[in-house]
């Protein structure tokens, strides 16, 4: 009798790999980017200054590429099946670039690993990058925080933008959408602060 019982457990602990060997592979998480720059931006006569714009620094929750979501106040959540290609501050960066760029008032732009002197350097810093579904309509709310630096690193001017845009349903994907929205307008804004910071 007992070594029937050994033969059954036996039987069953070799019989469940096989079974999870059967099961379909959890599907890819769908990735999403942020993409969008503002259609029109405040535009300068070129200048020969240089600016400096460093990677966003960014909050521990955010500086993933989970994509987050709050149900409850005060609690975060991240979806299992949609994430972003790469973490926000990796997107943002370039986009910022780009938007700055279309300015046309600074003679260069460089951004990590270039360095060397530089006559403004502009830091950022991400605070918020969620879809709040904790209000009816959901909002995508997003926030960051500027500082423009001299040449000798002190501090010419700060500002905080916090924009945030209804989402046209309640899924992962119009949060994408209202992300983009979301931060075509804070660039736009973002690159006002820093023409009126340098003039």
């Amino acid at each position: 009798m007992r070594r029937i019982c050994l033969a059954c457990i036996a039987l069953v602990t070799f019989s469940l790999p096989g079974c999870s060997l059967l099961l379909p592979p959890r599907p890819e998480p769908i990735k999403a980017i942020l993409s969008e720059v503002p259609n029109e931006v405040p535009r300068e006569r070129r200048h020969t200054a240089s600016l400096l714009v460093l990677l966003p620094d960014i909050r521990p929750a955010y500086d993933t590429t989970r994509m987050a979501y709050s149900m409850k106040l005060y609690q975060l959540a991240y979806f299992r099946d949609n994430e972003w290609a790469e973490t926000p501050a990796q997107m943002i960066l370039p986009l910022l670039v780009q938007t700055l760029q279309r300015t046309g008032f600074f003679g260069a732009i460089l951004t990590p690993p270039e360095s060397g002197r530089t006559d403004y350097t502009l830091r950022t810093n991400i605070l918020d990058l969620v879809q709040d579904y904790t209000v009816s309509p959901p909002v995508l709310r997003f926030a960051f925080r500027l500082q423009l630096l001299g040449a000798s690193g002190r501090l010419i001017a700060g500002r905080e933008i916090a924009v945030q845009e209804t989402m046209r349903e309640a899924t992962p994907y119009a949060g994408v959408l209202a992300a983009n929205d979301v931060l075509a307008k804070a660039l736009r804004m973002a690159a006002g602060f820093v023409l009126n910071s340098v003039r």
